[in-house]
């Protein structure tokens, strides 16, 4: 077995320029948190299926264009610069499925 996953161990090492995708959870918890844990006022909090509701009603394509292209205070991206678009749906994924 060690034969099997010390190549595919060792690549990871020797390459560090390729990353894996974080998930959705670790995404919100390094980034989104900020705001959307914060209580700031019009900013749709984790888990408060009120606010959430009518977003979530317009469907995952148009949440995820918000977040990806900014919407009123919120910026491009979340300001997650670093995140791929995978990655930026993820995190909408994340905080979708903890408001519903």
């Amino acid at each position: 077995m060690l034969r099997t996953i010390l190549p595919v161990l060792l690549a990871g090492a020797l390459m560090p320029g390729v990353a894996t995708a974080r998930d959705g959870e670790e995404i919100f918890n390094t980034t989104c948190v900020s705001c959307h844990a914060s209580g700031a006022p019009g900013i749709p909090q984790k888990g408060d299926k009120e606010a959430w509701a009518p977003r979530i009603a317009k469907g995952k394509e148009a949440l995820y264009a918000s977040v990806l292209n900014g919407r009123n205070a919120m910026p491009p991206r979340g300001m997650c610069m670093g995140c791929s678009d995978d990655e930026i749906r993820a995190a909408a994924d994340y905080m979708i499925s903890q408001s519903r």
